[in-house]
């Protein structure tokens, strides 16, 4: 590193202390010590130096930051002025290592000690940034990020874990935020170390605690703003596996919006603020009513218009006729069905006369035809015991018996032979 060396041409004040001119009969005053310290600071030159950006306040258009020792160490406050701000790299910022121009800088009023920034430039990531962003691919590759594997927040919790730095701002804004939207929301509170070497074993050891309690519906993990070095504890890969392990969902509520631990993409849920993550756990009771108000209007709503459209169909229905004068349709149907019964009724009277006539007509031609009518008319027919009608004279000699039938009956005769054409 370059040393600190004077600058040419200055030289001590000449009215500098100097231990032999002090005593306590003779004691200098504050602002003549402070004064002999800044003749002796503003002698030195400016210096490029090397570290670890750990704090960045942008105020008033300045930045006032402090830069880390690789060795962790050492610590320097610097400022920034707005115009030397303006010719810097737009991408500087948190955890960044970088090189530096700084002048040192004494005020007198108040005794503080800083350095001026007349330059800066980046060297690469800082050692704890770059282990956190292979830390982060690490559990990337190992599912921890997925969403899939979040679980979801109950609707109504009935206990809250709450996992904070004790007689915290954090603590009270939860409590706070978290009662206003539901009265009768409950807590359970455990304390511990929110930075600091206790910060990852305390927690743990609150988490696993409180994912334990079967009354426990969702635990949150809230802490305040800080600067990165003070929340790398809730970076820690002990203290996200243990939350990835819990049954219980837990909500991240680290810091302000732009700050972002490991834990914020671990957690099941991540809120900006320990404010964001009351309001993310606990729903508004007014608002619950509301929504229940206006579910309760729009069912209503749906209701009277089913119902007004149900007796509108019915009302038609019962304009139309058939439904208006129902014994209408029946009187004409059985006039209908009379008329159609008469017709049925003379159609089958003319045919069964058709028929009876039809019938008269073949018994006349039939009684025409009949051998009966021959036989009623005086005629016989005459057959032997075989049943062979005489035809012939010969057929019947003397003495052979013939059957003789005549229109009343049958009768048995004996044949006494041909009678000759005279005889007769």
């Amino acid at each position: 590193m370059t040393t600190f060396e004077p600058a040419p041409g200055h030289a001590p004040p000449p009215d500098s202390v100097h231990p032999r001119d002090s005593s306590p009969e003779t004691p200098t005053s504050i602002s003549r010590l402070n004064e002999t310290i800044r003749g002796f600071v503003s002698n030195w030159g400016s210096v490029w130096v090397e570290g670890e950006i750990t704090a960045w306040s942008l105020r008033g258009g300045h930045v006032f930051g402090r830069l880390k020792d690789a060795s962790g160490d050492a610590l320097i406050s610097f400022r920034l002025w707005s115009s030397t701000l303006q010719r810097l790299p737009d991408d500087l910022k948190l955890g960044d290592r970088v090189v530096a121009c700084v002048k040192s800088d004494y005020f007198v009023k108040s005794g503080d000690f800083t350095f001026t920034v007349s330059a800066m430039r980046h060297t690469g990531l800082g050692d704890q940034l770059e282990r956190l962003e292979r830390l982060r691919a690490q559990l990337r590759s190992e599912g921890l990020f997925d969403p899939a594997r979040k679980k979801r927040l109950p609707f109504l919790p009935h206990v809250i874990g709450l996992i904070t730095g004790e007689r915290s701002d954090a603590e009270r804004d939860v409590h706070r935020n978290a009662e206003l939207r539901w009265p009768h929301v409950r807590f359970r509170t455990i304390h511990a170390a929110v930075q600091g070497d206790r910060c990852v074993p305390e927690t743990i050891a609150a988490l696993r605690t409180l994912d334990a309690d079967p009354d426990v519906d969702v635990i949150v993990i809230a802490r305040g703003g800080g600067d990165p070095q003070t929340l790398l504890g809730f970076s820690d890969e002990k203290l996200l596996r243990a939350v990835a392990a819990a049954s219980t969902p837990v909500v991240s509520a680290i810091g302000h919006e732009n700050d972002h631990p490991l834990l914020d993409d671990v957690a099941d849920l991540r809120a900006s603020t320990p404010t964001d993550a009351a309001k993310r756990v606990v729903p508004d009771v007014a608002e619950q009513r509301a929504i229940v108000q206006q579910l309760r209007s729009r069912a209503r709503m749906r209701l009277t218009q089913r119902i007004a459209h149900d007796i509108a169909q019915l009302d038609q229905l019962r304009s139309r006729p058939v439904l208006r004068a129902p014994e209408g349709m029946l009187v004409a149907r059985s006039h209908e069905l009379f008329t159609l019964t008469a017709r049925g009724r003379d159609v089958v009277t003319r045919h069964v006369h058709d028929g009876e006539r039809r019938v008269a007509q073949l018994q006349a031609s039939l009684r025409a035809l009949s051998p009966g009518a021959t036989l009623a008319r005086g005629y016989a027919i005459a057959h032997t015991d075989g049943g062979i009608i005489v035809r012939d004279a010969a057929q019947a000699p003397a003495g052979a018996s013939v059957v003789v039938t005549v229109a009343e009956g049958s009768f048995a005769a004996r044949s006494e032979g041909p009678v000759a054409e005279s005889d007769t």
